[in-house]
């Protein structure tokens, strides 16, 4: 990849991914494997607490998991840029949401986390001044970080029994 986006950069730079959703039962859904490339279908389900059967872990925790994965292959990939070794590197997250913008009970609490905070374990030989210049890099550069730090155009459409179907 690198070296076509070297030859190509406009071209190569421009990547789409790609994922499918189904609701099964209740608030248990699916990746359908086909749509997320070749791998198997993921379950994702609510904690019985928010009337889920606590199937597999739930969309706001993905995102956390999310965020975790990406920081750590981005580390992966910038300590081997930068000559690193890394022993192991482990992200712990918690993402702090209050449901009552969820399900609309106070208009003024977003729906959405309010604090993501996270700490990363590294363990490695090199020294700390490598290791903090690992860590700028990786905290500039990681994709799910940065896709939630900043505002992203977010658009989609709705269909009803196949017909376009707006919200209005």
């Amino acid at each position: 990849m690198t070296t076509t986006l070297q030859k190509n950069p406009g071209v190569a730079a421009k990547v789409v991914y790609k994922a499918q959703t189904r609701l099964l039962e209740g608030t248990r859904s699916t990746q359908c494997g086909v749509s997320v490339r070749k791998h198997t279908a993921l379950l994702v389900d609510e904690p019985a607490e928010l009337a889920g059967a606590d199937t597999g872990p739930n969309p706001v925790e993905l995102l956390l998991a999310s965020l975790g994965t990406c920081q750590e292959i981005t580390y992966c990939l910038f300590a081997n840029v930068m000559g690193i070794e890394l022993d192991s590197v482990t992200v712990d997250l918690k993402g702090q949401m209050d449901v009552r913008g969820l399900f609309g009970i106070d208009e003024s609490i977003p729906p959405g986390f309010q604090k993501i905070t996270f700490e990363t374990r590294i363990v490695s030989n090199a020294d700390a001044e490598d290791i903090q210049k690992l860590i700028r890099l990786v905290e500039s550069r990681c994709p799910v970080m940065d896709t939630i730090h900043r505002p992203v155009d977010v658009s989609g459409s709705a269909f009803l029994n196949g017909e376009a179907i707006s919200a209005a």
